[in-house]
């Protein structure tokens, strides 16, 4: 067991939702199976011209994994439509025949309703990856992806964004028919199991010290750098930005130094190369860096992960493994995880 997990005082509420990650996605897995084979022959008998994604917080986080799983594995064209374009603006994007993909825990936000409605009353096939099956937005859509991760009573949303990381994975795997892709999805429970176990306490007294920080990720781990980034805020009070890996070098890295770290996320994928180099550049310069995952090179401190794992697995390991350190971080800031300052389980925005 990792170091952040054997004082007692450390088992929040947060903690032990995210530790049940591996059965939900096992769940996951075997009970949407038969869902996502379906889904994947009728996109294949009807190829979609777009795809479009809706969602806030955690779950937009999600549908950013499944945005890049679509552009880069499917080759279908993918955008994430503002739900204020309908609801506030009462605009209606045209969405016929489009692949229209809402992600929610609770399903109950006016605002990504409102989109979900439009998306279907245009022609678009709708389909919702939701934890709630007998919410509004289940029953707008089409189609219903559960995410199987049963109550989650945490603010910080943990085995559902990873459910929803496996679902939009699951969906993909089976739509296209990937024999090497599915076979690694049946390893992703156990993967997430030896993620879990990981031990990342060596980042926490740098990153509990600091009020801002960078957030990297590339490609299809990007997703998972923004939602480490929202945790950070949400849990721990620290201003935590999620970066690209190339724009950092635009000129946002000038920001970085002794008091502003940088928390680098990659997979054993074609981003490896630059983010090694960004690794080297960032030691040279002397700023603090922080690597979990497939990086190499010179970092302040080096987080153990798993190793072998398929690249489109690998960000799903990585959040897996985050969890525990952001519960530890807010704990040694004196902030509860499970109750962040203003902030609801249920957000619903017009």
């Amino acid at each position: 067991m990792s170091d952040l997990k054997n004082t007692p005082s450390t088992i929040t509420a947060m903690l032990r939702e995210a530790q049940e990650a591996p059965q939900v996605v096992a769940r996951l897995l075997a009970n949407n199976a038969p869902l996502c084979r379906d889904l994947g022959e009728r996109l294949r008998a009807s190829p979609p011209p777009f795809a479009v994604t809706c969602a806030r917080g955690s779950s937009d986080n999600a549908a950013t994994f499944v945005k890049y799983l679509l552009e880069i594995h499917s080759g279908l064209v993918t955008a994430s439509v503002g739900p204020s374009v309908t609801s506030v603006y009462e605009a209606r994007p045209r969405m016929r025949d489009a692949l229209f993909i809402a992600v929610s825990q609770s399903g109950r936000s006016p605002d990504i309703l409102n989109l979900a409605q439009a998306g279907r009353d245009d022609g678009a096939l709708t389909v919702a990856l939701v934890n709630d099956t007998t919410s509004p937005l289940a029953s707008t859509c089409e189609v219903v992806l559960p995410l199987q991760a049963g109550p989650e009573k945490s603010v910080a949303a943990t085995k559902s964004f990873i459910a929803a990381l496996a679902a939009g994975l699951q969906l993909v795997a089976h739509w296209s028919q990937d024999k090497e892709l599915l076979a690694a999805l049946d390893t992703l429970p156990d993967v997430l199991a030896k993620a879990s176990a990981a031990d990342w306490s060596s980042a926490l007294p740098l990153l509990s010290d600091a009020n801002n920080l960078f957030v990297v990720g590339r490609g299809v781990g990007f997703a998972v750098a923004q939602e480490a980034a929202l945790k950070l805020k949400e849990t721990s009070g620290i201003h935590a930005e999620a970066m690209s890996a190339a724009e950092l070098m635009h000129g946002p890295w000038t920001l970085a130094g002794d008091h502003f770290p940088i928390l680098v996320l990659s997979q054993r994928d074609e981003t490896l190369s630059g983010v090694n180099d960004l690794v080297t550049k960032l030691n040279e310069q002397g700023v603090p860096v922080v690597v979990g995952g497939a990086a190499e090179g010179s970092a302040a401190v080096k987080l153990p992960s798993v190793e072998n794992v398929h690249p489109y697995l690998a960000p799903i390991a990585l959040i897996q493994s985050f969890y525990p350190l952001v519960n530890a971080i807010a704990l040694a800031r004196g902030r509860n995880p499970d109750n962040p300052p203003r902030l609801r389980k249920v957000t619903e925005t017009v």
